[in-house]
């Protein structure tokens, strides 16, 4: 009887035992359930904004070099050995400065013998002259033959084309002096002297010497060239009235130099090639910029940006608030629950900073433009104007 009882009550301690058990598992679960239910994170917070709307401009961009507008090979008109050089290389020089001077003592005594036979010639019409005015005196009276007036007819108007002769000679000995000052042709920037003091120099006569050159820099030409698709697209906004034809209408360009993020020149539209380039299917364009400084050289590179539409209504955003899916164009769009949603969206170009959407946007969306790395399509966020974060908020 006694080991019965002792088994009976091993049996109850065992099944108290299991029980306080139980029922410290069953705390522990609940203990679990609550920390889970307050370690949930809330919905994260993000930034948004409505899309701007402005009236904006598309532009077409390429890429070009300066060139001047004007650029003159100075050469020699006459032989002779230079005797001296009037300029410093590259130089900003004056229309009518001297550059060169060439040896022009041949030239002086070649006009001084041109001169005296002109006035041999002179001399020879004017007894000529006399000579007729004294046969047509003795005509009147019968006492020279009308043979002897027709031939000191006949002499004078030799005399006549001797002088002719003779100053058509000193004019062009008087210009070969002249020649001998190589004058500059117009303003400019001179370049390096290509001839030396001393050295023998050709004329026009036989292969004239080129000396140095000169270009024009205020104003200065851009060249560029445009792709065959953007002409015929460029053509069609013209024939529908929507966009000025550059070879009608001075178009305006906008310029960036080499190292700019932004266009510094502004510029206008003054030539369009009669045709393509068959090697490259490219239409030439050349717009002019004022250079009153004459910073710009010509074979400078130039970033240049076309009108390339009508003025119209366009939505924009920040490019930080758009992200890639692939191959598509996206932006995180909050919708009136609080949940995310995914919008595919067409873009446009850049204008003041901002990025035009062309497609996918309307004007009321709140579009997530902070905090984009927390968000995920159909999660829920806290969004937040600008004016509605705290100082110091992260994005």
């Amino acid at each position: 009887m006694l080991h019965r009882s002792r088994s009976a009550a091993s049996v109850r301690l065992a099944s108290v035992r299991l029980s306080a058990v139980g029922v410290l598992l069953t705390v522990l679960a609940g203990c679990g359930e609550k920390a889970a239910q307050q370690a949930a994170p809330p919905p994260p917070n993000v930034t948004v904004a409505s899309p701007s709307k402005r009236t904006v401009t598309d532009w077409d961009e390429f890429t070009g070099r300066f060139e001047a507008a004007e650029e003159v090979q100075v050469r020699a008109r006459v032989g002779g050995f230079v005797t001296s050089v009037q300029f410093q290389d590259g130089a900003l020089i004056r229309k009518g400065d001297l550059l060169y001077t060439i040896d022009a003592r041949p030239f002086e005594a070649t006009a001084a013998q041109a001169e005296g036979q002109l006035d041999d010639a002179r001399a020879r019409a004017e007894l000529a002259r006399r000579d007729l005015d004294r046969a047509l005196e003795l005509s009147r009276s019968q006492n020279v033959a009308d043979a002897v007036v027709d031939q000191r007819r006949q002499s004078l108007q030799a005399a006549r084309a001797a002088m002719l002769q003779a100053e058509g000679t000193l004019k062009r000995a008087q210009l070969d002096v002249e020649f001998a000052h190589v004058n500059a042709p117009m303003a400019g920037r001179v370049g390096r002297h290509l001839v030396s003091v001393g050295n023998l120099v050709q004329g026009a006569d036989s292969g004239a010497t080129l000396l140095t050159t000169i270009v024009a820099l205020d104003p200065i030409y851009v060249y560029f060239d445009m792709d065959e698709a953007t002409y015929l697209r460029n053509n069609r906004l013209f024939f529908e009235g929507r966009r000025p034809s550059s070879r009608e209408t001075p178009n305006p360009v906008q310029i960036a130099l080499t190292g700019e993020s932004k266009p510094s020149l502004d510029g206008i539209m003054n030539f369009v090639d009669n045709r393509l380039d068959v090697s490259t299917g490219t239409l030439r364009g050349r717009a002019t910029v004022r250079n009153e400084n004459l910073s710009i050289l010509p074979g400078q590179f130039a970033r240049i940006r076309l009108i390339g539409s009508a003025p119209y209504e366009a939505l924009l955003l920040p490019d930080s608030a758009i992200a890639t899916d692939q191959s598509r164009k996206i932006v995180f769009v909050v919708k009136d629950d609080n949940t995310v949603e995914a919008r595919p969206v067409v873009l446009g170009p850049l204008d003041d900073g901002l990025r035009v959407i062309r497609e996918g946007l309307k004007a009321e969306d709140r579009v997530i433009v902070s905090g984009l790395q927390r968000v995920r399509p159909g999660a829920k966020v806290n969004p937040q104007t600008k004016d509605q974060q705290p100082t110091g908020a992260k994005q």
